[in-house]
């Protein structure tokens, strides 16, 4: 558990941004030739509406700016991500940032232009096949014509961009960097060791560091409320001045979801709430206890069992779960999770807490993790941003640059596709019963943290968002009191809460980009219904899995779902998932 500076870690244990840029130097060149493209921005303004010819070049010179930015952008922010207390990161991390809002806004007569031409024109234009790489973008962005403002407002909304994600910068540095949470047992308490402390068998341990973690929230619970108040005004900004009706149907327009797939995702939560508070008067009971506290509620299930995987071993089960997709997704990840060295392993002072993938059109599909070999939860994690980062390996491969990019929507599927695989097969190569319930009862956990939870954290942004559009200050107060009401509703009567719980919903980073956490709780649900058509299909299913694997951004997400076999606008995957939880909750008690 001894946590590293980042010039101890071993090279082989970190990413290589080589595929971005080959060095600092050469970043530097990348980002004077964007400065420059950002010049020659405004000489094209006119030039959309000028012609197709001059429409046409007007593409491909986007295309080309975007992909440098992008490149420019990832390679700047990954560096920042892995140490975020190195100043030339922080410096670099900045540079690429303010660009960006200057390209966004060198660009801001481009959407207002492209909406602006007539239907019948950009028709005709289409049906040219160099339009090809285009039209879905065209045709996307189309579609928000009736929120898309003025050029020179347009201008300003892109200026305010980088002032917008101030909130969002500042929570993480606050919380990530200064946030010095000290040691408990001669161990040090951070952002990513909590966890593996609140698995511990030890009670006294466990609130110990829950205590202890907590008491640093606590001095600066004011602060951090205010941070998340300003997000929220943030998004009510935006959403107001491009005329949505609310911030929640701003974040779901792009995607083309209906409120009712976020409403009903809720409701059917709610409906499940007599199955997941007997899964918490279950634990009580395994637990000895009469009632559970907030730092009961993640020690594993089954007691008696180390867990001990080494990361080399992690990388093995997963490749084995994963042969149902076939050889060349097999052979593709296992190289980039090893010797490709998409993977930033482990923990390192300075370095962004929890786990993502983000790669871009032409690099590999980096992967950041803070893996701990004694906690089998990051085993998963492994295999969740492996899905992700196949999922962008698959659409980069099969699409042009503006139709590559896949939604988060859908990239929830990938990643917790991957964890069903991984969960049967361990279950079903398990030697024993007890290893089997062990197995099983972590499965459990992950439903509970992926559905349950989630969709929790989406509630409470729903409640807070529909509070402050009301006008409801959003006071420290406020925000305890709505977050302590959904503890007590999703936990049950079977958990205790102490008076520092409510914290919890100050530390969530995912509140920061609003209406997010939701597609967790869907995307479980589309996985849990793809990877059973997968298992007990045969080739027919599995090319359909790999060809919505394969679409990216080409159709919204609702449609390429339904392609791969699942209509998330009904009910029914949701409830078949809550079906599962379930049906796991009583396998596993019947193993016991």
């Amino acid at each position: 558990m001894k946590t590293l500076n980042r010039a101890q870690q071993k090279i082989e244990d970190t990413w290589d941004l080589g595929s971005l840029f080959g060095n600092n130097e050469s970043w530097d060149e990348g980002l004077k030739e964007l400065k420059t493209r950002i010049e020659e921005a405004p000489e094209l303004k006119g030039s959309l509406s000028a012609g197709k010819d001059s429409f046409l070049s007007t593409m491909q010179w986007y295309e080309q700016t975007s992909i440098l930015a992008e490149r420019l952008y990832n390679y700047a922010f990954l560096l920042y991500a892995g140490d975020a207390s190195d100043n030339d990161n922080v410096r670099r991390y900045s540079l690429a940032s303010q660009q960006l809002s200057l390209l966004s806004a060198a660009m801001a007569f481009f959407d207002p232009e492209l909406l602006g031409i007539e239907d019948k024109v950009i028709e005709t234009y289409l049906e040219d096949v160099d339009f090809a790489p285009y039209a879905i973008f065209i045709k996307k962005a189309r579609r928000f014509k009736e929120h898309i403002l003025s050029e020179s407002e347009e201008r300003l909304m892109a200026l305010q961009g980088e002032v917008g994600s101030v909130m969002r910068t500042t929570f993480g540095d606050l919380t990530n960097v200064d946030f010095d949470f000290g040691e408990l047992d001669g161990k040090p308490l951070t952002q990513s060791s909590f966890s593996s402390f609140l698995m511990q068998d030890d009670r006294d341990l466990r609130k110990r560091a829950y205590k202890q973690f907590y008491a640093v929230y606590e001095k600066s619970k004011h602060a951090i409320a205010r941070l998340y108040e300003g997000q929220v005004k943030q998004d009510i900004f935006r959403s107001k001045a491009r005329g949505y009706e609310s911030c929640r149907s701003m974040a779901l327009f792009g995607d083309r979801v209906p409120l009712s797939v976020y409403d009903n995702l809720i409701k059917a939560v709610h409906e499940a709430f007599p199955a997941l508070h007997r899964y918490y008067a279950l634990r009580s009971r395994l637990l000895g206890q009469e009632k559970l506290a907030h730092y009961d509620v993640y020690v594993p299930l089954v007691k008696g069992i180390e867990s001990h995987t080494s990361y080399e071993q992690a990388v093995n089960i997963i490749c084995e779960s994963l042969k149902p997709l076939g050889e060349e997704y097999v052979k593709t990840i296992k190289a980039g999770l090893t010797t490709e060295r998409w993977v930033d392993r482990y923990e390192n002072k300075g370095k962004r807490s929890g786990a993502f993938s983000s790669g871009t059109y032409t690099s590999k599909p980096y992967i950041l993790l803070n893996y701990k070999e004694d906690v089998l939860r990051d085993l998963f994690t492994v295999a969740h941003e492996g899905g992700h980062s196949m999922h962008s390996y698959y659409s980069a491969k099969n699409n042009p640059y503006f139709h590559y990019d896949y939604t988060i929507f859908e990239a929830e599927v990938a990643s917790t596709f991957n964890e069903q695989l991984v969960a049967k097969y361990m279950i079903e190569t398990s030697s024993d019963n007890k290893t089997k319930a062990y197995i099983l009862g972590k499965q459990i956990d992950d439903i509970v943290a992926t559905l349950f939870r989630q969709t929790m954290f989406a509630e409470y942004e729903k409640v807070t968002h529909e509070l402050a559009e009301a006008g409801t200050p959003l006071t420290l107060e406020v925000l305890r009191q709505e977050y302590r009401k959904l503890l007590e509703a999703y936990f049950g009567p079977a958990v205790e809460f102490e008076d520092e719980s409510d914290l919890e919903g100050l530390r969530i980073p995912h509140f920061y980009s609003p209406f997010y956490v939701y597609k967790y709780a869907t995307g479980i649900s589309a996985a849990i219904a793809l990877s059973q058509k997968v298992l007990c299909g045969g080739e027919a299913q599995r090319n359909d899995y790999l060809a919505f694997l394969s679409s990216g951004g080409s159709s919204y997400p609702i449609d390429s779902l339904c392609k791969a076999g699942v209509d998330m606008e009904s009910e029914k995957p949701v409830q078949e998932a809550l079906k599962t939880f379930e049906s796991l909750l009583d396998q596993f008690e019947a193993l016991l």
